[in-house]
């Protein structure tokens, strides 16, 4: 996702003057071709997250297209005041890039693991929340976002749901149906679709046709495929890389509740409101904190019985 981000912003930027790229001391080798080619379109704030957020305002107030850039909590929950005061509060457009997305740094720690990041950035008035599943969805949502003013985050993960490229099925705001089914809902959001993928193909094993929803774009939220979902199939599973609390599965239910749409089971797949404290690559931790297709069929499969 993450090198199909740059070419896609490479592409954009070559033609658009406006657009620039601020990087947190980091992704040399994945930036070197854009900083090379666009010089007065890139700049290196250092090992300064702040400052560069600080900048990317300032320089998006005088009408330029900024996107700043380093791994996930790095690029938001460390310019979380810059993000609050300086770009939404100024409507500005920037859009914070974030690579490393949920456990894609598995080996590094929780100081890497990005985990709270849907939740606290999509509590930020103005803010647009995305995370793509695929790198090809990547690329469409990047020029997407361009088009479209204002704050904006962009979580990249280092994994993908490797489904087959339909351009016209991406929307950004826009709910993206990958799978229809009438027994179950299961809804996710980034690259874990992979796993809720190998989930619904063990459940239609066993007779449960199961609908896999795609909430790309977590706000805007699209409420009429969530809302239909919850009265078509009654039973609905929420999936997230993410603490479950206030992310995909809150922002679901708040809406489901406000439509009066209310679902016949509820079970949210995530992060059990803790600090992990193993390390291990992404699938390893996945399967450690019962987010993976097993525990997607599991969830599933209770939701079900009700």
């Amino acid at each position: 996702m993450r090198d199909a981000f740059v070419a896609e912003l490479s592409e954009i930027a070559a033609v658009d003057p406006s657009v620039m790229l601020i990087t947190g001391d980091l992704g040399f080798g994945v930036l070197a071709d854009f900083a090379d080619r666009f010089p007065d379109q890139f700049i290196n704030a250092g090992v300064a997250e702040q400052n560069m957020t600080g900048l990317a305002a300032g320089l998006a107030l005088e009408g330029h297209k900024v996107f700043t850039y380093s791994i996930a909590n790095f690029t938001t929950l460390r310019c979380l005041e810059q993000l609050r005061n300086d770009v939404c509060y100024h409507d500005a457009d920037v859009t914070a890039v974030a690579v490393g997305g949920g456990f894609s740094y598995g080996q590094l720690g929780m100081s890497h693991f990005a985990t709270e990041d849907l939740a606290i950035l999509r509590a930020l008035p103005g803010m647009t929340v995305v995370a793509p599943s695929d790198a090809w969805e990547t690329r469409l949502l990047t020029r997407q976002m361009v088009a479209r003013p204002g704050p904006k985050y962009l979580r990249l993960d280092k994994g993908r749901a490797n489904l087959p490229v339909d351009e016209g099925d991406v929307t950004l705001g826009k709910v993206r149906k990958v799978r229809d089914g009438n027994d179950v809902t299961l809804i996710t959001i980034g690259a874990i679709l992979s796993e809720v993928l190998k989930a619904a193909a063990k459940l239609e094993s066993e007779g449960i046709n199961a609908r896999i929803l795609s909430v790309h774009t977590l706000k805007p939220l699209d409420a009429a495929p969530l809302v239909a979902a919850a009265r078509e199939t009654g039973a609905i599973v929420t999936i997230e890389e993410h603490n479950v609390v206030g992310g995909l599965g809150g922002a679901v239910a708040e809406l489901l509740l406000s439509e009066g749409a209310m679902p016949t089971g509820w079970r949210t797949v995530g992060l059990a409101d803790c600090y992990p404290t193993i390390v291990g690559d992404q699938d390893y931790l996945r399967a450690a904190y019962n987010m993976d297709s097993v525990a997607i069929a599991a969830a599933a499969r209770a939701v079900l019985a009700r």
